[in-house]
């Protein structure tokens, strides 16, 4: 064989092999721009969640709400004047 032909192969096998490397890396990103998006919708998910979580926390923790359960589940009430004593130090 001519050094010729044996360059031509050569380019060739380079081209081939050049194709399946671009091939590959196209697969691979479009694979993690899935992954990407998926990892996006799942943290947009999660933040929605917890500002849910943080007004339904804000809602449990409100002082109304605490004296309605001492009162209704506790048969709590406020101390009447003669029942309260002042101390100074």
């Amino acid at each position: 064989m001519s050094l010729r032909v044996i360059a031509m192969l050569v380019l060739v096998a380079a081209v081939i092999v050049s194709a399946i490397g671009v091939v590959y890396a196209r697969h691979e990103s479009r694979r993690h721009f899935v992954e990407l998006n998926r990892l996006t919708n799942e943290r947009d998910n999660l933040n929605f969640e917890f500002g849910r979580l943080e007004i339904e926390q804000a809602t449990w923790a409100e002082n109304n709400r605490i004296e309605q359960i001492a009162r209704g589940r506790l048969g709590m009430v406020s101390p009447g004047p003669a029942e309260m004593i002042v101390t100074t130090h």
